[in-house]
């Protein structure tokens, strides 16, 4: 049978059996995303992101390098998704038109696209700054509908999106829990000897164990010099004496990701290594207590730079305090609504869930790691993450 045939099949056997919210859940976000789209005069929403596509419609696989695409009008919704995408659109979705596109033939998505915002009218929004929006597609779109404007709406979805619902939350601390686990299975194994690729598997298969699906990245681990360089990973390296291991993961639940860092020195830190830990421990705990409803991301970096000043000549620092977590696809379990950094103007809100990657590298020697996922609340801040803020592997 051909993909055609296949959507038919699935659509009266397994329609919608692996949805990850209530229809109710899906419908609040529409409502209020269209409410967004009529207040800019848009006619209709583009949205090709994989993870913005699954905050709509439950829309989940772990094939997202193929063109997929949403179209939101005032009225419906409108799937496409390649030949071998129907599968998992028919399953997690109850989006009542999917339209497919043989897989080897991407051409042949214009048409259908072309078709679906013809009616717009009023123009087109779409997400300029997002690699999911293909040149070939957007070109050919507006060689199909030259009267059509497309105007950048890539802020109206991450403005929903930064404020989580209470399903979301729910799916945010399951991920927490389970991040928990894995990185207590790989810092018990942190020794001299030992590979921080077995470190890895360890978290890994404790994470797995514990129900985390496929991650939007893999489990961190690098340790001594290596763990002075940014965004290295492990590699068959063997652990020393006296060296500090980075990890950091993320469990995904529902394809939501609560991250933590943690460091664990393989035999007795140095002064040094406690003088860093415990600037990471004094910024994360700044950045906790700034975290209130109604105060400014650019106020909280600014205390959060205070703290670091008396390091911040011998270690390299992002720059960023803190990123949006949510509902993410790999390669990132960033979710990009919003970020605690200076200059950033945005306000907290209850609802909002940050990683806070606080890790500060001296470079050519080694870098230490330590963090939280955290929410807002009326009240403030309530860290969802378990990080023990110890520098010592467990016992055993």
């Amino acid at each position: 049978m051909d993909f055609k045939a296949y959507q038919k099949v699935l659509a009266g056997q397994l329609r919608g059996s692996e949805c990850p919210f209530p229809p109710a859940e899906f419908e609040l976000r529409l409502q209020r995303l269209r409410a967004l789209i009529a207040a800019r005069q848009l006619g209709a929403l583009l949205v090709t992101d994989p993870s913005d596509i699954y905050y709509l419609t439950g829309y989940s696989t772990f094939e997202v390098s193929v063109h997929v695409a949403l179209v939101v009008s005032p009225s419906s919704l409108l799937l496409q998704v390649p030949s071998i995408e129907m599968g998992p659109a028919m399953v997690t979705t109850r989006v009542d038109q999917v339209v497919g596109y043989r897989w080897e033939s991407v051409s042949e998505v214009l048409d259908p696209l072309a078709d679906a915002l013809a009616s717009a009218g009023a123009g087109v929004g779409i997400d300029c700054w997002h690699g999911s929006l293909r040149y070939g597609v957007i070109e050919g779109l507006r060689q199909r509908l030259p009267r059509c404007e497309f105007a950048d709406a890539s802020a109206l979805l991450k403005q929903l999106r930064i404020v989580k619902s209470t399903a979301e939350l729910e799916c945010l601390q399951r991920s927490a829990d389970i991040t928990g686990l894995g990185l207590d299975a790989a810092a018990a194994l942190v020794r001299p000897g030992v590979t921080d690729s077995e470190i890895a598997a360890a978290g890994a298969e404790a994470m797995l164990r514990a129900g985390s699906e496929f991650m939007s990245m893999q489990p961190i681990v690098v340790a001594g010099r290596r763990s002075s360089v940014i965004h290295t990973n492990h590699k068959r390296f063997e652990v020393q004496e006296g060296e500090p291991v980075f990890l950091e993961f993320g469990a995904s639940w529902q394809r939501y990701t609560a991250p933590m860092m943690r460091t664990v020195v393989a035999g007795k830190p140095t002064k040094r290594m406690q003088e860093v830990f415990g600037g990471c421990r004094r910024v994360v705990d700044t950045l906790v207590g700034a975290m209130e409803p109604g105060r400014s991301f650019d106020s909280a970096a600014m205390a959060a730079d205070k703290v670091l000043e008396p390091l911040a000549g011998d270690v390299f620092f992002s720059g960023v305090f803190g990123y949006a977590v949510g509902a993410q696809f790999p390669p990132s379990w960033v979710e990009g609504s919003g970020y605690i950094a200076r200059r950033q103007s945005a306000v907290f809100e209850p609802g909002m869930v940050f990683h806070l990657p606080v890790c500060l590298r001296i470079p050519g020697y080694w870098g230490i790691g330590c963090s939280d996922t955290v929410r807002v609340t009326e009240q403030g801040a309530v860290v969802m993450t378990s990080n023990p803020w110890t520098l010592a592997s467990p016992p055993g």
